[in-house]
């Protein structure tokens, strides 16, 4: 398994909508083992493959405590069928937005309808933190980062951040 290098606001590529995955093969199955391991190493609990720059809908999520044995679900194609009116409230964060954390309210529990890693429909309803990590990565998919659920004021600060991180950060050094 590989760790990948994760995409980092401001990059254009995390506003990106992610295309449907053909075929579950052996292949995917490699790339999202390869998600769960950047994630495991990140650490995080959930991964869009566009956050490792590819804008395929596949995602991976694993709410084990740091104790427990791991319990990973890869989300291929991933939908939302149906969503509550019943909201909550989590701080979130995000691999892609390292450092910064906001309480965002969302739908408190989800149905969601998906195509496993072995490559069967299989459909979920999810609530509390996996109805919002479902959310927060099925949003990846679809372009949409956490903080475009916060006020416009505290996203504009985080942007400005992000952006003078990605002007201030050094140029890489070129061997050859």
């Amino acid at each position: 398994m590989t760790i990948k290098p994760l995409i980092i606001l401001p990059d254009p590529l995390l506003r990106q909508v992610s295309k449907p995955v053909e075929r579950v093969d052996d292949s995917l199955r490699r790339l999202a083992d390869d998600m769960l391991e950047t994630m495991y190493d990140a650490p995080g609990i959930g991964l869009a493959a566009i956050q490792i720059g590819l804008p395929m809908r596949l995602l991976v999520i694993d709410l084990a405590k740091e104790d427990d044995e791991p319990a990973p679900h890869v989300f291929v194609n991933p939908e939302i069928l149906e969503s509550s009116d019943e909201r909550s409230v989590y701080e979130e964060g995000c691999l892609s937005i390292p450092e910064y954390y906001a309480e965002v309210e969302r739908p408190a529990s989800v149905r969601v309808k998906y195509v496993d890693r072995d490559g069967r429909e299989q459909e979920i309803k999810a609530e509390g933190l996996m109805a919002t990590c479902l959310q927060h990565e099925i949003d990846h998919l679809n372009g949409v980062l956490f903080i475009d659920h916060i006020s416009k004021l505290k996203r504009d600060m985080v942007m400005r951040k992000f952006r003078k991180l990605a002007r201030d950060k050094p140029a890489p050094k070129l061997v050859g």
